[in-house]
């Protein structure tokens, strides 16, 4: 097969972990920007031209687009779909995964356990949305946050309520969600690859931070799945339509709450804490499809 890795940095830990996987498979590959592609559509003939040359021999397409270039990533996800070329992540599943408020509503509509959430319009009502999710501690969360950015605990009312207030009169979209205490500071993150888990591992975070992001200082360790966090992680990857997710979520005295499922996860952290190659794994879903 001819891959093509939508990355904007060939550099990346991931990308290189693909591109290593692919060629130990005997395929061929190459790394395109996606930021850099032109599109030209006509009837019938969609087409790519990127770095001098039309891209019409690809045989499947592996996207790692970032948050801040959605919008032109999944437009180029859509020009190779149009050509019938495989995609590990579709385009429409990209574009749900990365608005938070549509996932939340997505998994909430398939019987996925979440923390309880609540989403206002830049409500005056600010009490109530605070009691809604359980009274404080709670956290609120920017809905453009990515990697633990805009996302703050409010331990007592009063903050929670200025918090909100601030982010209203700002026009910032906010989300507050229930804080689960026993969760530790603690989540889980399942890789999940056509349908199967493929590893696990248990952030932790940081002494006093109660975000478990491994850009924010956290630590990783391999985990071994319950039946029921496994099922979750499953459905979850199922209800968003994803063929490569990280599933993220807390473990809680209810069972497990997703909190969120990325489309287009890192393979560092996973690969350093579970010694698995899940880049080979992403490749193998790539041969069985194509």
């Amino acid at each position: 097969m001819k891959i093509a890795i939508l990355s904007r940095n060939p550099k990346l830990y991931s990308t290189r972990r693909l591109v290593e996987a692919a060629k130990e498979k005997g395929h061929e590959v190459i790394v395109v920007d996606h930021s850099k592609c032109i599109l030209e559509l006509e009837k019938k003939n969609p087409r790519v031209y990127y770095n001098g040359a039309y891209l019409d021999n690809i045989d499947a397409i592996i996207p790692r687009i970032g948050a801040s270039v959605t919008f032109y990533g999944t437009s180029v996800v859509r020009q190779f779909e149009m050509r019938r070329i495989f995609s590990a992540v579709e385009s429409q599943a990209l574009v749900r995964s990365r608005d938070k408020l549509r996932s939340l509503q997505i998994l909430a509509r398939a019987g996925v356990g979440l923390p309880k959430t609540v989403f206002t319009n830049y409500s005056k009502d600010v009490d109530h949305v605070i009691e809604s999710v359980g009274g404080a501690p709670l956290v609120l969360k920017l809905l453009e946050g990515t990697q633990g950015l805009g996302v703050v605990l409010a331990e007592t009312h009063n903050a929670a309520s200025s918090v909100i207030e601030a982010f209203n009169g700002l026009k910032a979209r906010v989300i507050a969600q229930q804080f689960i205490k026993e969760s530790g500071g603690a989540d889980i993150r399942a890789f999940v690859v056509d349908g199967n888990v493929v590893g696990a591992m248990k952030r932790q975070g940081k002494e006093g931070e109660f975000r478990s992001n491994l850009h924010r200082g956290g630590s990783a360790k391999i985990i071994e799945l319950s039946d029921q966090e496994e099922l979750t992680a499953l459905k979850a990857a199922r209800a968003m339509g994803l063929g490569v997710a990280g599933v993220d979520m807390l473990q809680s005295s209810s069972g497990p709450l997703v909190l969120e499922v990325n489309s287009s996860p890192g393979l560092e952290g996973i690969e350093a804490a579970t010694k698995k190659d899940i880049a080979k794994e992403i490749i193998k879903y790539l041969e069985r499809n194509v």
